[in-house]
């Protein structure tokens, strides 16, 4: 037969199987698209008559179906039946539409032959899509979607809502960004837990910045990856001062099959990835931590002769925790005895000392106005004025936020450069991690600054070189 001068989209599918006895009443539908062709033009459903697509569907539906497979005849009646609900649904506005007629007639014409019910189930144009086990996002977005569906034992509650994240953030001579949003700047010498949930722990040491000092810094990272299902087994991550490896400590870079899609910039798929790996973006300074079966990223950075961390984790897992592991600080916050700044108010301290006083400070190198943003790791430590520290912090940082102020905070407290570099850091580490922009940036209370700023300067002296004037 020759063309009718119409295309009818899925016809290709269906002329393609002439042979199987089921579709041979389609064509007739197919025909019927033509039928009162008028320069080349089939008749076609209007925008309110949606039989186009109704047609479409059942097409997508049976495509895939030959009699030979097991249950055949129970599918294509569940196809037949969804069909019809379909012309039912739009019935109204294709009233006089020789296609919806024609639609109707071959269906009434098929559930006979293939001796289908009226009653019973129907097929899913949107066929379910099993959630990938090792990918958070996949998890959550199954069990949203899907209320009823299982829900992972360790899960406390469950919201009908996208999941939510939290961010935590240390760095300097060490502030804290907490959960909550809550900035504090801390003494807590010593190892102490960040995080310290069911499926992930997260401890840092901190050791004095200079002899004699109560100012200390980060220069140990250990994170515990605990077990999860078939996902990963039990994997360690440290990293120490001028060790930043980007493997494990088992020497493994990845866990877990590579079972998951990662998709690029445009949305296009770039390969397969594993339940838990590492990234070098910068040898010996910058590595990325990807826990995808729990949804959770770290970044740690060497700035300097110190550490810096930054960690996005989902509500539902920070929270998934008993009472034995209540201490941790991106949860709580510092304990009341171990904070330098007191309800957010951060004084800048004097001047670093001669070494008269009794600090071991290496030799000066000037006022600090002038110099490279990045210093060596072992550079000497400088005697910054207030002034001088303010025009240093502000080469990297623009806006006076928290992070501008932790920064001269730092140089003030230690006189090391390379803590302008890790404020700047951290900041863009938050940007890229914290999930609610309108919450990035933190002012601190401006009479820390304007209203007692000799009391503030007398009380940091007093954290900071406190054991020194003993």
């Amino acid at each position: 037969m020759g063309r009718a001068g119409c295309y009818y989209r899925g016809a290709e599918s269906l002329a393609s199987l002439p042979c199987v006895p089921h579709l041979r009443p389609l064509l007739l539908l197919l025909l019927a698209l033509c039928y009162g062709a008028h320069r080349g033009h089939c008749q076609v459903a209007t925008p309110q008559c949606r039989i186009q697509k109704c047609t479409t569907d059942f097409v997508s539906l049976t495509s895939h179906l030959t009699p030979a497979l097991d249950g055949f005849d129970v599918e294509f009646c569940k196809a037949l039946r969804a069909y019809s609900a379909c012309t039912q649904r739009t019935a109204k506005s294709c009233r006089g539409n020789l296609v919806f007629h024609s639609a109707v007639l071959g269906i009434s014409d098929l559930m006979t032959q293939r001796n289908c019910s009226r009653d019973g189930p129907t097929s899913s144009t949107h066929p379910e899509i099993q959630p990938e086990p090792c990918n958070y996002h996949s998890r959550t977005q199954h069990t949203h979607t899907h209320p009823h569906a299982h829900t992972h034992p360790h899960s406390h509650t469950h919201t009908d809502t996208q999941p939510g994240y939290l961010f935590c953030g240390l760095f300097g001579d060490p502030h804290l960004r907490t959960f909550k949003d809550s900035f504090q700047t801390c003494k807590v010498e010593g190892a102490w837990p960040l995080i310290d949930n069911n499926f992930l722990s997260v401890q840092v040491t901190n050791v004095p910045v200079i002899t004699g000092s109560s100012a200390t810094a980060t220069n140990k990272i250990t994170i515990i990856f605990k077990p999860f299902e078939e996902c990963t087994d039990q994997r360690v991550y440290q990293a120490v001062t001028d060790d930043l490896p980007a493997a494990f400590v088992d020497g493994t870079v990845s866990s877990g099959d590579p079972n998951h899609n990662v998709n690029g910039n445009n949305g296009d798929s770039t390969g397969k990835v594993r339940a838990l790996w590492i990234s070098e973006r910068s040898p010996g300074h910058h590595v990325e931590l990807h826990a995808g079966y729990i949804g959770v990223t770290v970044i740690v950075r060497q700035l300097g002769r110190y550490l810096t961390l930054a960690v996005r984790i989902p509500e539902e897992m920070a929270h998934a925790y008993d009472a034995t592991q209540d201490l941790q600080l991106c949860l709580n916050g510092c304990p009341t005895s171990e904070r330098i700044d007191r309800g957010g108010h951060l004084p800048l301290p004097l001047p670093l000392p001669p070494p008269a006083l009794g600090l071991h400070l290496q030799h000066p190198q000037g006022q600090g106005q002038g110099q490279p943003s990045h210093t060596a790791p072992n550079s000497a430590p400088q005697r910054f004025s207030v002034e001088g520290a303010r025009a240093r912090c502000r080469e990297q940082l623009e806006l006076q936020d928290i992070y501008f102020h932790s920064c001269v905070f730092d140089l003030l407290t230690t006189g090391d450069a390379n803590f302008t570099a890790a404020a700047f850091s951290a900041l863009k580490d938050m940007e890229s991690l914290h999930p609610h922009r309108e919450r990035w940036r933190i002012f601190p209370p401006s009479s820390a600054y304007t209203s007692q700023p000799i009391t503030w300067l007398l009380l940091l002296t007093h954290f900071a070189l406190g054991s020194a004037l003993v």
